[in-house]
């Protein structure tokens, strides 16, 4: 099998230093056995998660197709929270597989993108309407003033929360939600996701008291996203 490989790095320091391209590269050699000659070309985007425009991977898809090769992603869990990319890979119609999850098909990063578009949607919404409340209360935006202890604090709060979600868990999470809402039980659930090859946040299989955890969670997050707690 021929692979055309594609890396993101978010910063520009990170694409010169070689800082996160090389977890990534490492990962592709485990993937492919350190076959040198399986890879045939490499694209890198140095790009920020909300920015849309990814040259090198469109140049990447067409290095695909011509070469009738393989897309192979280093690390699909660094894209599926930007919705764009999903899409485009999912309408490529290039064959691709995923280093860190090898089992990815076009239905779940279907769901991942339709996922990662409402959320950014929910953030942006939650954020106005907070902006809003702010500004009807007299609150002066952006003011050093309303920088006090509870705001402190509750931010330092939000960001150990962000640190805790895990990758492993959103995306499981994305297909507890989908085959819930279709009727599915959390026995059944359990099933496809250790038989799909999702672990959890330490590297375990699934069990159903924690599939049912992070379908909780996942309502829970829908309602109040401070109020959330990552399964074990």
């Amino acid at each position: 099998m021929k692979y055309i490989a594609y890396y993101r790095v978010s910063t520009k320091k990170q694409g010169e230093s070689g800082l996160g391209i090389d977890a990534q590269k490492t990962a592709i050699k485990q993937f492919t056995n350190n076959c040198n000659d399986c890879v045939i070309s490499e694209f890198t985007d140095i790009e920020s998660g909300k920015n849309n425009d990814r040259s090198q991977l469109k140049l990447a898809i067409a290095e695909t197709k011509k070469n009738n090769a393989q897309l192979l992603i280093a690390k699909l869990d660094r894209l599926s929270r930007n919705a764009a990319f999903i899409f485009a890979l999912r309408d490529s119609q290039v064959d691709f597989v995923c280093a860190d999850m090898p089992n990815a098909n076009r239905v779940t990063i279907g769901i991942m993108a339709v996922l990662a578009q409402d959320e950014r949607e929910r953030i942006s919404q939650r954020t106005k309407a907070a902006l809003h409340e702010l500004k009807k209360q007299g609150k002066k935006l952006g003011s050093p003033q309303n920088l006090n202890r509870l705001a402190i604090d509750n931010g330092r709060r939000q960001r150990m929360i962000n640190a805790n979600i895990n990758e492993n868990n959103k995306r499981a999470s994305a297909l507890i939600v989908s085959m819930r809402n279709a009727g599915k039980s959390f026995y059944e659930i359990t099933n496809k996701l250790n038989l799909e090859g999702f672990k959890t946040r330490r590297n375990c299989i699934f069990k159903q008291t924690q599939v049912q955890r992070l379908y909780e969670n996942a309502k829970v997050a829908d309602k109040n996203p401070i109020e959330i707690s990552v399964t074990q």
